[in-house]
């Protein structure tokens, strides 16, 4: 037999280390047809506001080579309708959910954490550190370490849940951020986001998306994920999950090995919505083929010399 499984802190052990990337995966129950949610490592849902959200104006996707471009603007159902409507569904499919969330201020992810804290079938929540902060100008949380320190300070008060920080790529030094959050509370750490990138269009000679900027993600950021993954997981003490244009078994196997102890499948849910499935049964097959029995005997095992 082999043992997928993985602990994420002290409060969240997964059967296996393959979770879905928040925004790429609905709610949960648009992907029933094609897996049993059950037999993920879990779910990680569309991140959440306090109130319902409508998100950019469109054209808000845009394919680009090896990957896409997204500027959806985090639309949203609001934590309300999410556990009326959505929860059930996923509490019924016996499915290991982490609920992935966000705010403007720091109020608002403090009165998130605390209605959240108080549902069943909740396994653990992901701060989405990577919106604007209005109290400070526009500026996100997740480019300064002392605000990203104080904002998990804040939410860590508010729940007792494992906490997974969702860190930004689009910064200078992730390393002292994902210290930060460290230091502050966090069990875990998620990296990376997407890039900010733009596409524009000759004939019109306008940005193809209405926001003009995007988030970048697939294939083509992977190399830069697994460096940020590689380099932040050597530098903490907490379990970091890796994220980042991982399409099959091997580039999942990628960033176990560099140091990560689970990971998020993205943009490969458009082209193949049971990929996650398939990634989990090929860890499992190459684990075997490989006579590893337990799969933190894999994990971090990247020789350097």
């Amino acid at each position: 037999m082999i043992d997928l499984s993985v602990l994420l802190g002290s409060g969240l052990r997964l059967k296996n280390p393959v979770m879905t990337a928040s925004g790429t995966f609905g709610y949960g129950r648009e992907y029933e047809p094609y897996l049993e949610l059950n037999k993920l490592g879990a779910v990680v849902t569309k991140g959440l506001s306090l109130l319902p959200k409508p998100g950019n104006e469109p054209p808000r996707i845009v394919e680009t080579p090896c990957g896409m471009l997204n500027a959806i603007g985090l639309e949203n159902i609001g934590v309300e309708a999410f556990l009326s409507d959505e929860l059930p569904a996923l509490k019924a499919a016996q499915a290991t959910v982490v609920v992935n969330f966000f705010g403007e201020t720091i109020d608002e992810y403090e009165e998130l954490a605390e209605i959240l804290d108080q549902e069943t079938g909740i396994d653990a929540l992901e701060i989405n550190i990577s919106c604007p902060n209005v109290k400070a100008g526009g500026l996100q949380f997740g480019t300064d370490p002392r605000m990203a320190a104080s904002l998990v300070t804040a939410v860590r008060r508010r729940t007792s849940l494992p906490l997974i920080t969702k860190l930004s790529p689009n910064v200078t030094d992730i390393i002292s951020i994902a210290m930060a959050v460290e230091a502050a509370g966090s069990d875990c750490v998620s990296l990376i986001n997407t890039l900010t990138g733009m596409a524009v269009d000759l004939q019109s000679r306008k940005p193809v998306l209405a926001n003009i900027t995007g988030g970048l993600s697939g294939p083509a950021i992977k190399p830069i994920a697994l460096r940020m993954v590689h380099q932040v997981a050597r530098n903490v003490n907490i379990p970091v999950i890796g994220i980042g244009g991982i399409s099959s078994t091997n580039d999942a196997l990628e960033f176990l090995l560099v140091g990560a102890t689970a990971i998020q499948v993205g943009t490969c849910n458009f082209v193949n919505p049971a990929i996650t499935a398939e990634i989990a049964a090929g860890i499992e097959t190459f684990l075997h083929e490989s006579s590893i029995s337990h799969i933190s005997d894999f994990i971090g095992s990247l020789q350097l010399a």
